[in-house]
């Protein structure tokens, strides 16, 4: 074994400290990273305060992780040391299932191997759990690394490992672009990449937000039209108005409203998971052929579209650096909606 820096929280209420984490040996196929960034999440949250239930503790969160290669194995072809590179949601999974074979490891029909807090390969470190990106090194396949281009600086890339692909993944399946009505509901760190990507794209993009308070940014970024969702007229101005309709937020929405914004053939897709369940009225899917969907991340492969595409179009997320050292203050600031957009670890500073 190897060690890293990196920093844990011990308990759901502990609050994060340094430690010395173990990292696995580099075997042929692996590739060792010297993180340089790691995005904060809302995940990361989720996880750290075991409010999903059964994290192992002492957690490290962080699935949005930029560095430099520092060493590769033997066996080791697409990469070499000094190379940009990213790791994101995904660091392995069975490669031989269905979804697999297709390039959607994320939908591993014997479970994926997530980034932090999931057990790994008995091969690999028997009774283990990963550890993610808030350390200084982390060693991953070589198969679950993609490149970062130059034209994104390693800072505004790594929210792009999961808020990006998070968002890419739907906007490609239900093919955002040229003449489609693309709604982007919420504008915080997963809504503002959406917006970005999906103008790139060349769809009409409107937000729906509760208020206008960033829509000085949304049209920045990209959005053509901004709606209140607080004003009751929104949704009479706006009823059948969307071909494609992306919830990014985790709040209980009244969905039935939001699916009344479809138009023919129109589909809501839910990327943020509420705490409770959903109450759909039947007549508002079947009366215009609409469809409720929902969505995941992406594979490798479309990760690496995604950033691809992300570099030729100038995107980035808009984010805020901070030291290790702010972390927890970071955490209760995004739970107050205090960020514009995303929050990203200096890794330098643990």
């Amino acid at each position: 074994m190897s060690t890293a820096a990196a920093y844990a929280i011990p308990a759901p209420d502990g609050s994060f400290e340094k430690v010395t984490i173990e990292r696995r040996e580099l075997g042929p196929d692996d590739v060792a990273i010297d993180i340089k960034y790691a995005g904060i999440c809302h995940s990361d949250i989720h996880t750290a305060r075991d409010e999903w239930g059964g994290t192992k503790y002492p957690c490290v969160p962080g699935h949005e992780i930029a560095g430099i290669v520092a060493a590769t194995g033997s066996a080791v072809r697409k990469y070499k040391v000094g190379d940009r590179v990213g790791v994101g949601c995904l660091v392995n999974s069975c490669g031989k299932c269905v979804p697999c074979l297709a390039g959607e490891e994320q939908y591993c029909a014997k479970g994926a191997t997530w980034t932090y807090n999931n057990p790994v390969p008995e091969t690999a470190q028997p009774g283990g759990y990963t550890m993610g990106g808030y350390a200084t090194q982390i060693v991953v396949t070589e198969s679950f690394v993609v490149a970062i281009p130059d034209g994104i600086g390693l800072d505004v890339a790594a929210p792009l490992l999961c808020a990006g692909i998070t968002l890419y993944s739907p906007l490609r399946h239900w093919n955002a672009g040229p003449g489609k009505k693309v709604a982007i509901i919420g504008m915080g760190g997963l809504g503002h990449v959406g917006v970005k990507i999906a103008a790139a794209l060349g769809a009409e993009v409107t937000v729906l937000s509760q208020s206008l308070r960033k829509r000085d940014d949304g049209l920045r970024m990209g959005a053509g039209h901004y709606y209140a969702t607080s004003d009751k007229e929104t949704f009479r101005q706006l009823r059948g108005s969307f071909d494609l309709i992306i919830n990014t937020v985790s709040a209980n929405l009244p969905i039935d409203n939001y699916l009344r914004l479809l138009a023919l053939d129109g589909t809501l897709v839910i990327l943020g998971l509420p705490d409770q369940p959903m109450s759909v009225t039947g007549r508002n899917l079947a009366g215009f052929r609409r469809s409720l969907a929902g969505s995941m991340i992406g594979g490798v492969a479309q990760t690496q579209e995604m950033l691809d595409f992300c570099a030729a179009h100038g995107i980035g997320a808009e984010i805020e650096l901070i030291s290790a050292d702010e972390i927890d203050s970071a955490y209760e600031r995004v739970l107050a909606s205090d960020v514009q957009y995303r929050f990203v670890i200096d890794a330098a500073t643990i």
